[in-house]
C-alpha cells in the first residue's frame, strides 16, 4: 500500500474522519503531539526488556506484529494529523531533514558508527 497511497491521501482521508466527528476541536498542535509521544511510548513497551532476538521473535508473530503495526499506525495517524491541519509538507520537510542529516553525518566520519555528531 505504500507505494499506492500518498500522503496527499492520508491527510485528507485524516481530515475527513476527523471532521465527520467533529474532532477538530481537539486536534491542536499540543494535544497531537502529546498523543504522538503517547503512542511512541505505547510502541516502545512492546520492545522494553526485550533482546535483539526476541524482537525478531515478535515480528515473525502475526499477533505480536499486528499490535506493534497498530501502535505505528497510532503514531501515524497523529503525525498526518497535525501535518494536515497546519499545512505542512512531510515529503518536503522529510527530504529537508535528509540532507542537513547528510551534512551533520558524512559518510567518511560516522559510517558504521552509532555516535552523534557533537561526539566526533
Amino acid at each position: 500500500m505504500d507505494s499506492k497511497t500518498t500522503i496527499k491521501e492520508l491527510k485528507e482521508k485524516m481530515k475527513v474522519f476527523s471532521e465527520e466527528r467533529d474532532w477538530t476541536q481537539f486536534h491542536g498542535a499540543k494535544d497531537l503531539a502529546i498523543a504522538i509521544s503517547i503512542e511512541a511510548g505505547e510502541l516502545l513497551e512492546h520492545f522494553r526488556f526485550k533482546s535483539e532476538k526476541e524482537i525478531e521473535l515478535m515480528f515473525n508473530n502475526s499477533k505480536k506484529k499486528e499490535d506493534i503495526c497498530n501502535e505505528i499506525a497510532d503514531i501515524l495517524t497523529y503525525l498526518v494529523r497535525l501535518a494536515q491541519k497546519y499545512n505542512i509538507d512531510l515529503s518536503d520537510e522529510f527530504n529537508k531533514k535528509i540532507e542537513i542529516s547528510k551534512k551533520k553525518y558524512p559518510i567518511e566520519k560516522f559510517k558504521g558508527s552509532n555516535k552523534k555528531y557533537n561526539e566526533i
